[in-house]
């Protein structure tokens, strides 16, 4: 079964930090390109970030671009999003997606607020 499982959400202060992880099993991870969306309440879902299958590219959002970092270890076939200077607006729903596979992960809440 094809699965992603996305943790390390919670409630953090402005200027705070988190590194949300996918968990992926049923499928070669190491093998596919993993996106980052999020998805704040009233608002359209939106890109934050993706990777490479072997990390030699990556992309950003113009709103978390120096802020973010997206990482894998293929070895432990983990996706990470470590978050930096966190700001209220970065307050969503954030779900670790792999396209090829068309699988989300269950998404996990990062709250901004102090």
């Amino acid at each position: 079964q094809v699965q992603l499982v996305d943790s390390g959400g919670g409630l953090v202060q402005p200027g705070g930090s988190l590194r949300l992880s996918c968990a992926a099993s049923g499928f070669t991870f190491s093998a596919y390109t993993i996106w980052w969306h999020r998805q704040a309440p009233g608002k359209e879902r939106e890109l934050v970030a993706t990777i490479t299958a072997t990390s030699d590219s990556v992309t950003y959002a113009d709103s978390v671009k120096g802020r973010f970092a997206i990482s894998r270890d293929n070895a432990k076939n983990t996706g990470y999003l470590q978050m930096n200077s966190l700001r209220p607006e970065d307050t969503a729903m954030y779900y670790c997606h792999c396209p090829a596979k068309r699988t989300w992960g269950q998404g996990t809440q990062v709250t901004v607020s102090s």
